[in-house]
């Protein structure tokens, strides 16, 4: 694209960029061109083995520069831990339980969210390790957490088929998600935050008003078990996978079924978009992942190879790659236009159940 074109476009529906920013705008849409058109051939070398903790971990996740990362346990704590030099930071202590959930407040990074077996979520200090508040208020295990991208509120999915929205200034919660006739265990903000998604054993996904908590629509189609929902970039779009071995596509604002994506020979465990939302990745208990155009609906690409069932999918933040975690005990790189295998990822002794990447996407992060 012609950028000066671009941005005088921008610009007609745009106030903020007036005449004097104009020039800056058009050198930082030039460097956006130039960063997504660089050919990159990335190759991962294992940098470091943590042994994490002496229990098995449940989960991993990076802040957004992928300086930091965090792991949760069976042995009731999550671990700080500094990615350049491997050494663990901290560890918040606390809970009576598992803890399962756990996520950082990205952007930001400054806040940690951990849901725990124990029935509470507890909201930590990244730089200190200070517990905030602990949100008491489910009756049975903590399974998912997420925080809008405000950094405003965290929500938290359980056992006990409720979700409950909680502020993170005044340590309150806000409203409780009724609903659902079975566990929640998937749940995503939009990116403007003022919808949440939660998918259910009871085989729907229900969209709701963040600010009112009301259930706005229940997506009705799948025939088992929802393994994962999550909004595009511009909230126009929710995916969902199933253990029905299908993945479906939603119009976010309505509620209506647009397409279901097929080809899964077995249970899809895993389903995201890149940050683009252009394409969405499925990643099933047959031992294959898919690539699809979320436009056309189409299969653009079949990721073969894995020896076991792909528990996790995520692309990088570029788009052009996608990452795979089995139980085969290998993670994968794969190129998401044409689906080759770039890389396998190998050291674990057991199955891998989490993997990310960094902002930058030059760090992969794997969870056994």
């Amino acid at each position: 694209t012609d950028a000066v074109a671009l941005v005088e476009e921008i610009r007609k529906g745009e106030p903020l960029i007036t005449a004097s920013c104009k020039e800056h705008v058009i050198h930082l849409v030039r460097r956006l061109q130039e960063k997504l058109g660089g050919k990159e051939d990335h190759k991962f070398y294992l940098f470091k083995v943590l042994r994490a903790h002496i229990l098995p971990l449940t989960n991993v996740a990076f802040n957004k520069s992928g300086s930091r990362f965090i792991t949760g346990s069976y042995d009731r704590t999550c671990k700080v831990w500094d990615t350049a030099s491997g050494e663990e930071l901290r560890t918040l202590e606390g809970h009576g339980n598992v803890v399962y959930a756990i996520a950082f407040n990205n952007p930001y990074g400054d806040k940690i969210a951990t849901g725990s077996f124990d029935k509470t979520c507890k909201l930590w200090s990244t730089e200190t390790g200070k517990c905030y508040h602990t949100f008491r208020g489910h009756s049975a295990e903590i399974v998912c957490l997420s925080f809008n991208l405000q950094s405003t509120l965290v929500a938290t999915g359980s056992m006990d088929t409720t979700a409950i929205l909680w502020d993170i200034e005044k340590g309150e919660e806000i409203v409780t998600l009724s609903g659902h006739s079975a566990e929640i265990i998937a749940l995503s903000f939009n990116t403007t935050g003022d919808r949440i998604i939660t998918g259910s054993f009871d085989h729907t996904v229900a969209v709701w008003d963040v600010s009112t908590g009301r259930m706005l629509h229940t997506l009705i189609g799948h025939r088992g078990e929802v393994s994962s929902a999550q909004f595009n970039w511009d909230c126009s779009l929710i995916v969902t996978g199933s253990m029905d071995k299908t993945c479906m596509l939603w119009n976010a604002m309505t509620g209506t079924h647009i397409a279901t994506l097929t080809g899964h020979s077995d249970e899809i465990l895993d389903v995201c978009f890149d940050y683009a939302g252009q394409r969405i990745a499925t990643a099933s208990a047959d031992g294959s992942a898919r690539v699809y155009n979320a436009e056309t609906k189409k299969c653009i690409a079949k990721l073969e190879g894995h020896g076991g069932e792909i528990s996790k999918i995520c692309f990088n933040p570029k788009g052009n790659r996608v990452l795979t975690a089995s139980s085969d005990k290998t993670a994968r790189l794969w190129d998401a236009a044409t689906g080759d295998c770039l890389q396998i990822l190998e050291g674990h002794t057991d199955e891998i159940f989490s993997c990310a990447f960094n902002y930058k996407g030059d760090i992969i992060i794997t969870g056994n």
